[in-house]
């Protein structure tokens, strides 16, 4: 029998016995009721609704234009097809940067109407005082450290972060403020496989990663990227698991055959 099978429902507290016992923790992101449910029951410990719903669901270049209302809207579809998993949510661009009080409310927001279980916000030192403004508030915090997709255009590409000594440095400084502070786990993404690897071993709190290799604690990949619905990216750290846009289109287009060809429906289709 599968560890994860024991786990009734995943806890903060849950994830931290995972990482002391060695168990990787699994996880996606999640948008939407339909995905979650299959998601959920396919036995993943954690769900993020990623503002990366900007790009895979709205369409957009970056993670900047999404707002908190359409945020609490995804969280609160997800929340209602999860049994099991752990719902992260982040906090989007200008809900948290700059104004604790305004980070502490977008987070009370963010649990009040969704439901979900913790939220996610990316930066270190710099966004210190949010962080500890949202966790006195008994709200379960994710930290988020290497290309932080939200200052784009600050870094002005998506290319792998800390390779240079002085920002594995900052790194390593600022992982260790996250637990300090209070942070239950931290994501890092795209960031040499040898930094992720010290981070990870120096932090008691679990470490998930996204092109951080392979001896962090725990694995997160975009949903879309990791069924093959979208064709377009193709990081060296993703892996297709299947080809859904190939499947599904398949599907479209035979069921505009059939509609076509007045093959859809037949009589024992119709009332």
């Amino acid at each position: 029998m599968s560890q994860h099978k024991e786990v009734k429902l995943v806890t903060t507290h849950q994830l931290l016995a995972m990482k002391q016992r060695g168990e990787k923790i699994s996880m996606l992101t999640a948008y939407d009721f339909s995905m979650a449910t299959i998601l959920d029951g396919a036995g993943l410990d954690v769900l993020l609704v990623g503002d990366s719903a900007s790009n895979v669901m709205a369409g957009h270049e970056t993670t900047l234009p999404i707002t908190l209302d359409q945020m609490i809207y995804h969280a609160s579809s997800v929340i209602r097809g999860v049994k099991r998993a752990f719902v992260v949510v982040d906090l989007p661009f200008g809900s948290y940067q700059g104004n604790s009080s305004e980070a502490l409310r977008s987070a009370i927001r963010i649990m009040k109407e969704s439901g979900a279980h913790g939220i996610k916000l990316e930066g270190g030192a710099e966004i210190k005082e949010s962080i500890t403004r949202i966790l006195t508030a008994g709200i379960p915090v994710m930290g988020h450290l290497g290309l932080t997709p939200q200052s784009i255009y600050k870094f002005g590409t998506y290319s792998v972060r800390a390779k240079e000594d002085a920002e594995a440095q900052k790194l390593i400084e600022d992982a260790k403020l996250l637990q300090e502070l209070g942070c239950f786990a931290l994501v890092l993404e795209k960031i040499p496989s040898t930094l992720a690897k010290r981070v990870t071993e120096e932090l008691t709190i679990p470490v998930i990663g996204i092109g951080a290799g392979p001896d962090v604690d725990g694995q997160v990949l975009v949903v879309h990227d990791m069924l093959g619905i979208n064709k377009e990216f193709k990081p060296r750290f993703l892996r297709r698991y299947a080809d859904l846009h190939e499947i599904m289109s398949e599907a479209v287009r035979h069921y505009v055959q059939d509609v076509k060809s007045r093959d859809f429906p037949t009589q024992q289709e119709a009332y």
